[in-house]
């Protein structure tokens, strides 16, 4: 049998690749805002972080998130999000 091709994101902290499955994907909606999105499959432009401390912190810190989503983020939406991803369930 031949094995299923695993799908490889690269984080936008640490800027390691990791499955698709490990990692969060945080999405740019038409409507100009940002969400967390649990399906993987909202439309939008997105971006995959870690599901660590760390590398989120460093994605909003460094305005990578900024940089990937093609979008100015705020600091109250990059405040609103990291609350939510460091709450969010895994």
């Amino acid at each position: 049998m031949r094995r299923k091709k695993i799908p490889m994101r690269m984080c936008v902290g640490c800027k390691e690749m990791k499955p698709k499955k490990e990692l969060t994907r945080i999405v740019r909606t038409a409507e100009g805002t940002i969400e967390i999105d649990t399906t993987g499959k909202k439309s939008g432009r997105g971006a995959y972080v870690c599901k660590d401390q760390q590398c989120i912190k460093t994605s909003i810190n460094e305005s990578r998130l900024s940089k990937a989503l093609n979008f100015q983020v705020t600091k109250e939406m990059a405040q609103k999000l990291q609350e939510e991803l460091l709450n969010y369930e895994f």
